[in-house]
């Protein structure tokens, strides 16, 4: 009897401890645009993720010590999926706009780039508003480029298309169906360098900052009530800044210079 209650408490012993041991790590699932967004988040033919956000992703679940998953969801409906618990968090280039902060809380600013408008080759790079009366500017829909659009080039008489990813307005900008196309530096510089963007498109210029609009640069969107979690990212994302992880993974992707990111 003694033996078999000491077999009885050992294997008691085994499951706690087994337990304890998937417990140690919680799962956490962040979300990000189903869309491609290169350099920063897009899946290979696999489905694996991969980009310089993808990699900040893991990088920032080391450092607390968590597994996290990436899940692609529709940017219009990213959102609203977050506040009925699809997942735990927003990761995927975010902008942090008051708008936005009505709805959801957002963790300190883990990079920044600005807004950008490129044109078919050889078009005239006045982008002031009263310059492009009559012309038709893509974006994202959903977006804070697509909100400035709104505010700043419809007033003045441009017409507004959103698309439901950035390749869709890419793709109508080098077919002819667009005048212009606004959206994130990189992912635009990204597409130039394609032979794509090559053959049709260049860079017209930098658009104002507008902080209501565009906001002060990117975060991780999370559920109001979620502040633990919060601190945790706020803590993870300084914690690699001081580490020169952005920077580390800046030269991989060629964006060395190009992103502005926490270095404390």
């Amino acid at each position: 009897m003694k033996l078999k209650s000491l077999m009885m408490a050992a294997a008691a012993a085994l499951v706690l401890g087994a337990a304890g041991a998937t417990t140690a790590k919680a799962d956490l699932v962040f979300a990000t645009d189903a869309a491609p967004y290169p350099p920063f988040t897009s899946q290979n033919a696999a489905g694996e993720w991969e980009g310089w956000e993808y990699e900040v992703l893991m990088a920032i679940c080391a450092e607390m010590n968590e597994k996290c998953t990436l899940i692609p969801i529709a940017w219009d409906g990213i959102i609203p999926a977050l506040l009925e618990k699809k997942m735990d968090g927003i990761f995927g280039s975010m902008s942090i706009t008051p708008e936005r902060q009505k709805q959801i809380n957002f963790s300190d600013v883990y990079y920044n780039t600005p807004s950008m408008i490129i044109g078919p080759k050889g078009g005239d790079k006045n982008i002031a508003p009263e310059a492009l009366k009559g012309k038709t500017i893509g974006s994202q829909a959903s977006t804070t480029h697509a909100n400035y659009v709104e505010k700043y080039f419809v007033p003045a008489g441009a017409v507004s298309k959103t698309y439901k990813g950035q390749d869709e307005a890419n793709a109508d900008l080098a077919a002819g169906r667009l005048d212009y196309v606004q959206a994130d530096s990189i992912t635009l510089f990204n597409f130039l360098a394609t032979d794509e963007g090559k053959a049709c498109c260049e860079a017209y210029g930098m658009v104002p900052e507008d902080d209501a609009v565009l906001g002060p640069g990117v975060g991780v969107g999370l559920r109001k009530e979620d502040t633990a979690l919060l601190e945790k990212l706020n803590t993870a994302i300084h914690a690699i800044g001081k580490k020169g992880i952005y920077d580390k993974l800046a030269e991989k992707y060629g964006l060395a210079g190009k992103l502005a990111t926490p270095k404390e």
